[in-house]
């Protein structure tokens, strides 16, 4: 049983990152929306607004919550939840506050969706391609937790981590200076 539930916990962990990864695109994309004229942008962000509904309320939230409650069972099932304290847990630990941040970071884009289904643009399409890139990073750090476990040396973590930041970052400021 222990394996099924593993295995549904990792098909949600995708559909969840799947729309964490889409859904800034159509922020950025609606945002975007704002320069065209009058008639364009009302079909536009017509459209992204039904876009952004369906995948948020469909397929990100539902996922997120099945995420978490097929995570709490392989947690308690593993054995993890009684190490994750003790030193052999400490990657587990880790991981489950980098967990807790993605759940901000989804958090935050639920604000982003309100605002922008309220027709309030408070982020520019450049902010909104950076604040993209968050969902990367938190996969990649828990996908090395759950990966390498305690063979992970913490300051090979970080810098790790904080050289992929800066390679996302310097992709970014490319990105846009290809795109002028």
């Amino acid at each position: 049983m222990y394996l099924y539930i593993k295995a549904l916990h990792i098909i949600f962990i995708v559909t969840w990152f799947a729309g964490l990864f889409y859904m800034p695109r159509l922020f950025i994309y609606n945002v975007e929306a704002n320069a065209k004229d009058e008639n364009s942008r009302k079909v536009l962000q017509e459209q992204f607004g039904i876009m952004m509904k369906r995948l948020w309320y469909g397929i990100t939230w539902p996922s997120a919550v099945l995420t978490l409650i097929f995570g709490v069972w392989v947690l308690f099932e593993s054995g993890y939840s009684k190490i994750v304290f003790e030193p052999a847990g400490r990657w587990m630990l880790i991981k489950l506050i980098f967990v807790v941040l993605l759940y901000f970071y989804h958090f935050s884009l639920h604000k982003i969706l309100k605002q922008q289904t309220a027709g309030i643009f408070k982020y520019s399409s450049q902010q909104l391609r950076i604040w993209n890139e968050v969902a990367t990073i938190f996969l990649v750090a828990v996908v090395m937790l759950v990966v390498v476990k305690q063979n992970l040396s913490a300051l090979w973590g970080v810098l790790g981590l904080l050289l992929f930041v800066v390679l996302l970052m310097s992709a970014i400021k490319i990105y846009k200076l290809l795109r002028k």
